[in-house]
Formats: structure tokens, sequence, C-alpha cells
């Protein structure tokens, strides 16, 4: 009987030598896989049978007990690619869609993103990466769900606010009577702008300032009539007026505005705000915007708050997972927030292949939050994480498991010779 034990015994240590030596070898194969998660064969010894005299236990070898996932940090590699993203810490990202005929939620360490046809960020195998939505104004809000971020566009913004800051020469001479069909002639100095309408069409502004007298000037906003209602193109129209007072000391004093800009398409005409500085009468300094010093009349900046419609032309995401848009029209809006999952036993996942864990009961619920927040990980972007894997590590567990498998052979070797012997007698 204990010989016929000895050969199960060394039958078992067989198989668990060829398990260990399976489970390197998925490691080694997976050294550069990215986001990958070592693995390491546990065992134990197998039910055991008492000595007769009950002085002790004998062995029945060894059993296979489970592969135990090594969830340690890997490290990190710059690639520059927005859409690479890498977790520094613990958690997952969350994919959906088809994997081996099953619809569900995935998890995954590997970062290897891009943006489908449809705009959703998806991983190289199409499954769509979950994540917070964002509404038009760039707030977060609702349900995870597909990550939307290809599509958007930049809604324009009309123009309300002009920003003038000048100097207007002081010894200029005095402008002829103001001829909205003349205005070149009949101005000291001009400069010009775009603005937008509600649509986000850009109509170019020339600015005229003329001088009526001494601390006293007038000035007309104009633009081509082609996009006014009732305009006529390639004729300058009048949009703004008002007129300029500066003390004798050359700041701006007082301020006057009034506007009928009445593009096309508009329903009713948009008021344009035009800003010369703070005026002394309203109790500024008067030097802020428009001055009068002797200078030559120049200017040095001008600004408007509106912006036409444009194209997304890059993302980025940040180590809180928000996705940001980058427009042709130079606006940044915040599209989306990757979700992160965490799990109360993330080393009971179940590997099904494609870089994806599944949920399991052991594993527990996931749980979903923002990246950087409740213990979980947050995301580098540009980067990916690398293999956990330590080759060196590896090389040795490959040796022992080697060494394992011949001892217990040469036990099957010896019970077997033993038998022999033993059957021999009977002869």
């Amino acid at each position: 009987m204990s010989l016929l034990s000895a050969l199960s015994a060394g039958t078992t240590g067989l198989e668990a030598s060829s398990l260990e030596l399976s489970v390197v070898g998925d490691n080694i194969a997976n050294s550069s896989t990215i986001g990958f998660k070592a693995g390491r064969a546990a065992f134990e010894d197998a039910l055991t049978q008492s000595v007769i005299g009950g002085t002790g236990e004998i062995g029945l070898g060894a059993r296979f007990k489970a592969v135990q996932k090594i969830l340690t940090q890997g490290a990190l590699t710059s690639t520059g690619i927005a859409t690479d993203l890498a977790l520094q810490g613990s958690g997952f990202f969350i994919v959906n869609g088809n994997h081996n005929g099953q619809t569900a939620n995935f998890y995954t360490r590997a970062g290897q993103f891009t943006i489908d046809r449809d705009g959703y960020l998806v991983n190289l195998e199409g499954l769509r990466i979950q994540g917070f939505p964002a509404d038009p104004g760039g707030s977060i809000s609702g349900l995870p769900g597909d990550l939307l971020v290809g599509t958007a566009s930049a809604q324009p913004q009309a123009t309300s606010d002009v920003t003038v800051k000048a100097n207007l020469q002081a010894d200029a001479a005095i402008a002829a009577v103001w001829d909205p069909a003349n205005p070149t002639t009949t101005s000291t100095f001009s400069t010009s702008m775009a603005i937008y309408d509600t649509l986000g069409t850009a109509h170019q502004v020339q600015v005229f300032f003329g001088k009526t007298g001494s601390g006293t000037w007038d000035w007309h906003a104009m633009t081509d009539g082609a996009g006014l209602t009732g305009g006529t193109p390639g004729t300058l129209t009048e949009i703004a007026n008002g007129a300029l007072t500066f003390d004798p000391q050359g700041r701006l004093a007082t301020s006057t505005n009034a506007s009928n800009f009445n593009p096309l398409g508009a329903v009713n005409p948009q008021t344009l705000n035009f800003n010369f500085g703070d005026p002394t009468a309203a109790g500024g300094t008067g030097l802020l915007g428009v001055t009068q010093f002797s200078a030559p009349s120049a200017s040095t900046f001008i600004g408007q708050d509106g912006f036409g419609s444009g194209q997304l032309a890059s993302i980025r995401i940040d180590p809180q997972g928000f996705a940001s848009g980058i427009f042709t029209n130079g606006q940044t809006r915040i599209l989306g927030q990757v979700a992160v999952a965490g799990f109360s036993a993330p080393d009971r996942l179940e590997r099904v292949g494609g870089n994806l864990f599944q949920q399991s009961q052991a594993s527990g619920q996931p749980v979903i939050g923002a990246p950087g927040s409740g213990g979980r990980a947050s995301i580098i972007s540009g980067s990916l994480e690398q293999s956990n894997v330590d080759l060196a590590e590896q090389f040795v567990r490959l040796i022992a498991a080697q060494r394992t498998f011949q001892a217990n052979s040469k036990t099957i070797t010896t019970a077997d010779q033993l038998l022999s012997e033993l059957i021999a007698m009977k002869r």
C-alpha cells in the first residue's frame, strides 16, 4: 500500500510541477503585454492517511489550489499619445461590448485606447470605455456609459463686449465733418477687429476716430453691408458710434456708446458695448484704455468676447479622468470623465483573455467612481502600464519547477523498482 502511495504522491508532484511550468511560461510569454498581471501557482498538500497505531500521517502528495493574481503596479512608459492611458494605483478601466460572445462590462489595466468612427473612446478590440458624460456646458452628470468624445463641436458665442486700448495724438489736426461715405478722409485714426454674430459669422469692423475739438473725439464703427440686414454689399455701414472726451492730462474723462448691429439671420439687433477704458467721471483713472497724449495715434490692444463655431482638433485627459476637447476656434470644453472601478478582492477577478477581467462572486461588486477618489487610481495620459512580470524571478521559478519535476520523477522510478523486486519475489 505504501509503495502505491509513493507512486501516487510522485504523480501529483509531476502534475504540480507541470502546472507551475505552465503558469511561469504564461508569465514569460506576456512579459511585454500591456497591463498584464503575473500569476503565481498555489498548491496544498493532499489528504493524508493515518499510520497504523495512530502515531502520524502519511501525505498523499500535492494538490493544485489556485493561480493567484499578483496585482502590483507595472512600470509606466511614455508614448505621447493622448488616448494612451495608464492607471497609477489600484483600480481598473471599465469597457463594455461583446467579447467571446458575451456582452457585458469587463475590466482592464491595458490603456491602449483610440477613438472609433462614431467618436467613442474604445480599446483595440472595439469595446467602449465607460465614463461619466458632460453636458454642453462641461458639467459632469449622469450615470456611467459609453464615453463619447470624438464628435463634439464648439457652439459659437456672439460678441457683446469690445475692448479698445489706444492713444489718440493730442496735437492732431481737427478732422473734417464725418462722412460715412468717406470714412478715411473724414477721420484722424482707425483700427480694426473681428466680431461675431449669434451664428458664429465673423464680421470685420473698422473703428474710425475723428478729432472734433480740444480733448474731444468722435468714433464710428463700420462693417461691410453684405453681412447686415438691409445692407449693401461692398459698402461700409455704421453699426456703432459715440464720443470721447479727455482732461488736460490726456486721461479719458467720458465715453458714450450707441450701437445698431443687425446681422443677417438675427431675430433682434445685437447689442455691442465698446469699452474704451475707465473714465475719470466714473471714478476711474482714465489711463486703462484710450488716452490722449502727444505720441502718435496707435492701438495697443483689441479684444472681444465672441468666437465662431469650431470642430474638435484634439483631446487631453487629466489625472482626474476629465477628457477635454480642444477646438479649432481656440476654445476648450470638458467632454466627459473616464470612470475607474475598484473591487474589495481584485485578485479574485476572472481572466477572460484579451487583457480583460470579469467580475466574479469572489471578487465582489465593482465600486465605480472618478479617478483619484475613494482610493481609486489616478490616470496618466500619454503613458501605458507595462507588465509587472519580473523575468529574473520567473527564470528562477522555472529552474525550481524543473528540478521539482525531476525529483518527483525519481520518486516514481524508485517506487517502480521496489514494486518490480516485490513482484520478482513471487517467482
